[in-house]
């Protein structure tokens, strides 16, 4: 059953009246009339009686309205309250990132969004896992990712650069010496993330690594420690450097490895809340770049 049609019916029902329900609904008193005729004819029965002066229901058009009348009325309550209807955005938005990210500038950006948009409600989860986020429901997705998308259903936009340089802290450089040629590295203990295949000129990877892990923040946190020298992204480093716990190594030498990217399921229709958070994050960052240079020791 066309739901427009009996929205028409329900509208002439409660006006008594063509002219008045074709005022309701914002349409010609024809294009009401007809409806309910095609609504009729559908039903194969006579819904209203129509005189030069009165319309009145059938026996079968009184049945109807009184079964479908609270129902249409509830379903256009519920459809009008949905989130993604309103100007304001609005609604749960389902965020995952990787740990450092969520250790560093993703807080702020956060801070500052619901400032703007009170009305969104935000659940973030941290993981560096690569979740399925259609089948987990997540609306948005911070990766850090060089290659292609190969998940048809996802949309990718590229929010900035990643620069991965080396750091370690001060305390281990005045054990073990400074490094001042890459070839040097062969003679440190060297942290890298679990994956790394190299990092430009310097060659670094799994295989000359001392420790290896699967998370950026365990690596600085082992880096401050004094556990060796580490490739880093450039601002999850910076509060450290800039408090003297790290310094940078080989400052020449600066590998542009990846892509920060924003992924979010492909709909014909943005909800909202996404796009609010896609168009606050890309301006948060214009701002504060994420390959801006911490500086050099």
């Amino acid at each position: 059953m066309d739901l427009n049609l009996l929205n028409l019916f329900v509208a002439v029902a409660e006006t008594n009246s063509f002219t008045e329900a074709a005022r309701r609904v914002g349409l010609p008193k024809s294009s009401v009339s007809r409806g309910v005729a095609r609504l009729e004819a559908s039903l194969g029965t006579q819904l209203i009686h129509r005189t030069t002066r009165h319309v009145s229901l059938s026996t079968a058009g009184l049945a109807l309205y009184e079964r479908t009348a609270s129902l249409l009325d509830s379903l256009s309550k519920a459809v009008g309250t949905l989130p993604e209807r309103t100007e304001e955005p609005s609604g749960e938005l389902r965020l995952t990132a990787p740990h450092d990210i969520g250790a560093t500038f993703l807080p702020e950006v956060i801070a500052r969004f619901i400032v703007r948009y009170p009305q969104v409600r935000i659940d973030c989860r941290l993981t560096n896992r690569q979740v399925d986020m259609v089948a987990e429901g997540f609306d948005v997705a911070l990766r850090a990712s060089g290659g292609k998308l190969a998940d048809s259903s996802l949309r990718m936009r590229r929010l900035g650069t990643i620069d991965l340089q080396l750091f370690a802290s001060p305390s281990y450089l005045a054990r073990r010496g400074v490094p001042r040629t890459p070839e040097d590295l062969a003679q440190h203990d060297l942290i890298v993330y679990r994956g790394l295949k190299h990092l430009g000129e310097l060659g670094l990877s799994e295989k000359n690594a001392h420790v290896v892990a699967d998370d950026m923040v365990f690596l600085r946190e082992a880096a401050k420690a004094g556990a060796g020298i580490a490739p880093l992204p450039s601002f999850l480093a910076l509060a450290d450097l800039t408090a003297g716990q790290l310094v940078r190594v080989l400052p020449r030498y600066t590998q542009s490895s990846t892509s920060l990217t924003m992924l979010h399921p492909r709909a014909q229709h943005v909800p909202r809340k996404v796009s609010a958070f896609r168009d606050f994050l890309i301006d948060y960052l214009q701002v504060r770049p994420l390959s801006a240079n911490p500086g050099a020791s």
